[in-house]
């Protein structure tokens, strides 16, 4: 997505989340926090951001988000089930309405034969519900991040009824 439509959706995001008198957070891993630095770029977002977690670490994950340790020694970081526990972890810590969680191998390191370089899930809660995608993205490591935070925006603003 080009950054001025990206920016664009994420304006039209905040926008809507004001507008409810929603909030949003985060939970992010292979995206180092490129995901809020995108929101926090917008004038005004503090009325709906209540917040952000890096959890990059398992410890992190486990300690800050009560992903399980169990699911991490089953499932690994780079999970359906440990994003959908990032998401619980969020909402919990910051009380939001919206939140988005993605862990991933961004590489070039990391890959194994079943999670190749470009694995990315990406979880939303909204009042609707949860879900995790799983999405397989090609490039190196800024193209990796860069298509995780497009589809993470682009998910919420379809979630939000949003249209561009």
């Amino acid at each position: 997505m080009k950054k001025d439509e990206l920016t664009d959706q994420i304006i039209a995001i905040i926008k809507a989340l004001k507008k409810s008198n929603q909030t949003i957070s985060f939970a992010e891993s292979c995206t180092g926090g490129l995901l809020v630095s995108k929101f926090t770029a917008i004038s005004g977002v503090s009325r709906v951001l209540n917040g952000s977690v890096v959890s990059y670490s398992n410890e992190i994950k486990h300690r800050w988000l009560g992903v399980e340790t169990s699911i991490l020694e089953q499932f690994g970081a780079v999970s359906r089930e440990c994003v959908a526990q990032m998401l619980i972890g969020i909402q919990k810590m910051t009380n939001c309405d919206y939140a988005i969680a993605i862990s991933g191998i961004a590489g070039p390191t990391g890959a194994t034969i079943t999670k190749p370089v470009g694995t990315v899930y990406i979880g939303m809660l909204s009042p609707n519900g949860n879900i995790v995608h799983h999405c397989l993205f090609e490039g190196d490591r800024v193209a990796v991040q860069n298509a995780s935070v497009d589809f993470a925006v682009k998910l919420l603003a379809k979630e939000m009824k949003i249209i561009f």
